[in-house]
């Protein structure tokens, strides 16, 4: 039974099946060289059997067979079967040099200097290039033996046979019964031959296209998405990095992680995300959520074209970039009510969903001014296609504040938070968070709760119909958004200590049918500055 098929481009994966495939035909070579040393063998000692007959006569054509068969075999043990061993050699002095860089380049920091990186990645590069090319050359060598060994052992056995046959007369009729056999072996060896020298010459001109870095690029166009990838996994004492052979099915959204010595694994793709540099300390990373598991699971690919690859192969799409709006000096008057130019907003809102865009827009300058990035904000939350505080609850929201009973709003209100979705609730409690930062500086900005409330009622909750009754109802949506703010140290579920500057994360998901994510608090002291972070989103609704 023959061998798996060995191909040059099986080496730029270098996946588990073309080690076991490198396997089976260095055990079929490790067999030759042993049946190679037996016929040698058993060849002399037929040759020393005939001398020590004393028949002199016959010394001339027993030196001629020894010619005829020791020789050549000897010849291809050395220029072949010795070339190929050296090959692999080569092979894994530079397969464990290229991984062991490899493992070295993975655990780089990502918060490392640009040239440092830059540094490393060529070094892994080169690396990379040196075991891929050893690799290519160890399988053209393996592909020259086992042709070359059709005839470079045969032939020199057929001749040997025949020489000592023909040996005396009393061989005569063996030899008249050999002949056909004979003939129709040449026959079979010389097309083999033929075969051999027309296409050895095409192969190795194959070799060295597929050592070059063009062609590289091209053969992964066509291949189906397989490589390594390291799975970060928590354990007991931690997390830690798996390694994987990794093959993606794009019709059935399948992605097989093949762990070593062990049974693979399947999980079903309901998304990618390219993770950013600042929210892990790994490179190359990017996260998968799947039907099995409940959290998403974190890839670290080899290279940053390589993460790409894969995110094309799972439609994956790329995180949304963090914008930060500051918002210098809270205690500046009317902070959030006083609204910016139309066109100012719409010309940051542009620059802000610009799908051509890979950078986050610079909002460092003093191009936009405060009004601008509140209004912007506003705009935005408005414009969701269903607000944070959801329809669903609109009416029994409403009903709570409508209560005469102060203690009853409160306890009702902040129940009704408990029941919004969890990405919602995390977004509500940090924007309120944040307007309770700001209006505790009302003295200065005069925007208190009351004040606030009548910015974002309207932003935080609306009815899902315009109706008479939604608009008498307006006013108690900013009651709810009031006593929210007043008492958002009591509402909220995550307590933040007090600080006079803070951050406020906006940003925008495409998981969630209001296409909104969580909102990220940091804390900062020092200066009394509030910065308000939203973040891209190319599918953006208005």
């Amino acid at each position: 039974m023959g061998h798996p098929p060995l191909e040059f481009c099986d080496c730029y994966k270098d996946s588990p099946d073309f080690r076991e495939t490198l396997k089976c035909y260095e055990l079929e070579l490790e067999r030759t060289s042993k049946f190679l040393k037996e016929l040698i063998k058993d060849g002399n000692s037929v040759i020393n059997a005939i001398k020590g007959e004393h028949l002199l006569c016959f010394h001339v054509q027993v030196q001629n067979a020894s010619d005829l068969l020791i020789k050549p075999l000897e010849k291809f043990r050395k220029e072949q079967i010795s070339a190929t061993k050296e090959k692999k050699k080569k092979f894994e002095k530079e397969s464990e040099k290229y991984y062991s860089q490899l493992e070295k380049h993975l655990s780089i920091s990502a918060r490392k200097k640009d040239s440092q990186l830059q540094e490393a990645d060529e070094l892994v590069e080169k690396e990379r290039q040196n075991f891929y090319e050893s690799s290519v050359e160890y399988v053209y060598q393996i592909h020259q033996v086992q042709d070359r060994k059709k005839f470079d052992v045969v032939e020199p056995v057929l001749a040997f046979l025949h020489s000592i046959l023909t040996l005396n007369n009393l061989t005569v009729e063996m030899t008249q019964d050999f002949m056909p056999y004979k003939q129709e072996l040449q026959l079979s060896l010389q097309n083999t031959r033929n075969h051999y020298e027309s296409t050895c010459e095409e192969l190795e001109d194959l070799m060295k296209r597929v050592k070059h870095p063009s062609y590289i690029s091209k053969m992964q166009n066509f291949f189906p998405m397989e490589g390594f990838l390291f799975c970060q996994e928590k354990r007991a004492l931690g997390a830690s990095w798996v390694k994987y052979y990794c093959k993606y099915s794009k019709e059935k959204k399948q992605l097989i992680m093949v762990p070593c010595e062990q049974s693979p694994t399947i999980l079903t793709l309901k998304s990618c995300i390219r993770r950013k540099t600042e929210s892990i300390d790994k490179r190359f990373c990017f996260d998968v959520e799947t039907v099995e598991r409940n959290a998403p699971v974190t890839f670290q690919a080899l290279a940053d074209g390589d993460r790409k690859l894969w995110m094309e192969a799972m439609d994956g799409k790329e995180p949304v970039s963090l914008l930060c709006f500051y918002l210098v000096k809270i205690t500046q008057e009317g902070v959030y009510r006083t609204v910016g130019s139309n066109i100012q907003v719409q010309r940051l809102l542009n620059a802000f969903f610009d799908s051509t865009s890979s950078t986050d827009v610079n909002l460092h300058s003093s191009d936009w001014e405060v009004k601008t990035i509140t209004s912007a904000l506003k705009f935005y939350l408005r414009s969701l296609s269903e607000p944070i505080m959801t329809y669903d609850l609109h009416r029994d929201l409403i009903c709570a504040a409508k209560s005469d009973n102060p203690d009853v709003r409160l306890s009702e209100i902040h129940s009704l938070t408990y029941k919004l979705p969890g990405k919602n609730r995390q977004m509500l409690e940090l924007l309120i968070n944040h307007l309770g930062k700001v209006c505790s500086h009302s003295d200065e900005n005069l925007m208190t709760p009351s004040n606030m409330a009548v910015v974002f009622g309207p932003t935080l909750m609306r009815a899902k119909e315009e109706t008479v009754a939604a608009m008498l109802d307006i006013k108690f949506q900013n009651i709810v958004v009031e006593i929210l703010i007043e008492d958002y140290e009591k509402v909220q579920l995550r307590q933040t200590n007090s600080a006079k500057k803070t951050i406020f994360c906006f940003q925008v998901c495409r998981s969630l049918p209001i296409q909104f994510n969580v909102i990220y608090v940091a804390q900062y002291y020092n200066t009394v500055v509030s910065t308000t972070c939203v973040r891209k989103n190319n599918s953006h609704n208005y």
